[in-house]
């Protein structure tokens, strides 16, 4: 990451979502994707991601090997029961709903109905749209509307979270109360770019420095938190899976 005059610029300017990664070898993650990612992305999801690509924000895509890991997650978890907070336009959505069992379901939630009336098409081409319950709004209000309800106190098996970085740290609240024990939080852009890891007076974008800051505190707090055990990994913009233990 350069600097322009006095600036780092964008960390995420430029992307889509089949270069999303933090490694160092652009030939090395191509050939993750080429050999063991692109080969077994469902057509549906394909499909979409392209769409997506095209989009002015595209750049907030999930990435193919990330949405493969979810994809992953749930079926070795066997969740039924799942949240997703942030949506865009549905690519990770997509890949939860087709890795669910066909009576699973997956409430889905985000500020942009347009965002996700992109990939709905696909959600209901693949029929897969009776395990998906979206709900647009802010999170934490949804979050807490969920928690009123005792019946929802660890009823959810897995949750992914990929909105409002500065958030985080009280979706992380929320979520702990409404997954069960032996549950799965996972959480996007924890390693930002890269920005996580450079000294604090490093010039960055506005946006930039206050998301690095939001994350930087979120994995700090993550590490010392008893209630979870934690797996960082360099995965696209980095990605943490929490295990709730207690």
């Amino acid at each position: 990451m350069a600097a322009v005059g006095n600036t780092v610029p964008n960390v995420h300017s430029g992307i889509d979502s089949s270069n999303k990664t933090l490694l160092k070898s652009d030939a090395l993650y191509q050939y993750v994707l080429d050999t063991s990612v692109l080969p077994h992305e469902p057509e549906c999801m394909r499909e979409l991601r392209l769409v997506t690509d095209k989009h002015k924000w595209g750049f907030m895509q999930s990435s193919p090997d990330e949405a493969q890991l979810l994809r992953m997650l749930i079926k070795l978890t066997g969740a039924k029961n799942t949240l997703e907070v942030g949506v865009f336009t549905g690519y990770s959505l997509l890949a939860t709903a087709l890795a669910l069992p066909d009576d699973g379901k997956v409430i889905a939630i985000d500020v942009d109905r347009d965002c996700y009336e992109v990939g709905r098409p696909f959600i209901e081409k693949v029929g897969v749209a009776h395990k998906v319950d979206f709900r647009e709004g802010p999170a934490l209000e949804h979050l807490d509307e969920l928690l009123a309800d005792e019946a929802n106190l660890g009823r959810f098996d897995f949750a992914f979270v990929d909105a409002d970085k500065p958030n985080y740290v009280r979706y992380h609240e929320q979520l702990l109360r409404l997954v069960r024990v032996g549950g799965t939080i996972v959480y996007d852009n924890t390693l930002w770019g890269g920005t996580v890891a450079l000294p604090p007076d490093t010039p960055l974008s506005d946006l930039d420095s206050r998301f690095s800051v939001a994350i930087r505190d979120l994995n700090a707090r993550l590490s010392a938190d008893k209630r979870v055990e934690v797996c960082q990994l360099a995965i696209a913009d980095g990605v943490t899976i929490c295990r709730r233990v207690v």
